[in-house]
């Protein structure tokens, strides 16, 4: 469970709610100053309008499933990784290339049993890491769906907040030239200025954490992918079981490794 996401969306939410009881009079009266139907409707359905005119429908198909990774984001641990393609080093180097047709079977990554089945058909090894190199890149082409969604979200929400402010302030000008114009000035004001803050609230509260947490999960699954390449080619290549390792933790961030050497 990504619980940062999790606990940073409820304390955002939770800032934002308490700074509304707290201002003016307080009280539950305050907070229903901050809710106007025609401001939600302009700001919460434009958005997701122009969402649904912007994607195809097999991308919004996929908006739970997306909704579902960044809260049960998959694990992707480098030190694992490093662990078994170690393994698949020695192997390799005691008994052979062929040895290792066993091991990659009982996989649970299939991008390592991938790359492993590739070498132990002895293919060549320039073309292999081409292959798993574009795997990466089709891959990412992939997931960048899920977070220009987000993107794409995260500019609809402020700009149809901005179409809502500029709609409330002609409203606010037109009745000034009606009789009694005056006093309607502070609430149409009001509401003129309440899409602003609902486009913010859904641009930056909503769309911006949602897509970073998506990125951040796609970078660490393409970093173990990197791993498992270099890893790969270098058992390909015969080198000592031992540089492997030492060359792929060479790759892990520092505060990596000192969990890994405690």
């Amino acid at each position: 469970m990504n619980i940062t996401f999790i606990v940073g969306s409820i304390i955002a939410w939770g800032m934002v709610i308490f700074g509304i009881f707290n201002g003016g009079e307080g009280g539950f009266h305050q907070i229903q100053l901050f809710i106007d139907p025609p401001s939600i409707l302009i700001v919460i359905g434009g958005t997701f309008a122009c969402l649904i005119a912007s994607f195809p429908l097999s991308t919004l198909k996929n908006i739970p499933k997306y909704l579902k990774i960044t809260i049960f984001p998959p694990k992707y641990d480098p030190r694992a990784y490093i662990e078994q393609i170690d393994k698949f080093a020695v192997t390799a180097r005691s008994k052979g290339l062929l040895a290792l047709e066993d091991g990659a079977n009982t996989c649970e990554d299939p991008f390592l049993k991938q790359a492993i089945m590739l070498i132990v058909d002895a293919n060549d090894p320039d073309k292999v890491r081409a292959m798993l190199e574009d795997s990466i890149e089709f891959m990412t082409d992939r997931h960048s769906i899920a977070w220009n969604f987000a993107e794409k979200g995260l500019a609809l929400g402020p700009a149809f907040g901005m179409i809502g402010t500029l709609v409330g302030l002609v409203l606010m000008l037109v009745s000034l030239g009606n009789e009694g114009g005056d006093d309607q000035l502070g609430p149409l004001m009001a509401i003129a200025l309440i899409t602003t803050f609902y486009g913010s609230l859904l641009g930056n509260v909503v769309f911006a954490p949602w897509g970073s947490a998506m990125k951040n999960t796609h970078d660490k699954e393409v970093f173990c992918m990197q791993l498992i390449v270099e890893g790969v080619m270098s058992i390909a290549a015969g080198s000592n079981p031992r540089l492997i390792k030492e060359k792929l933790e060479f790759m892990l961030a520092k505060s990596e490794k000192k969990e890994a050497e405690a």
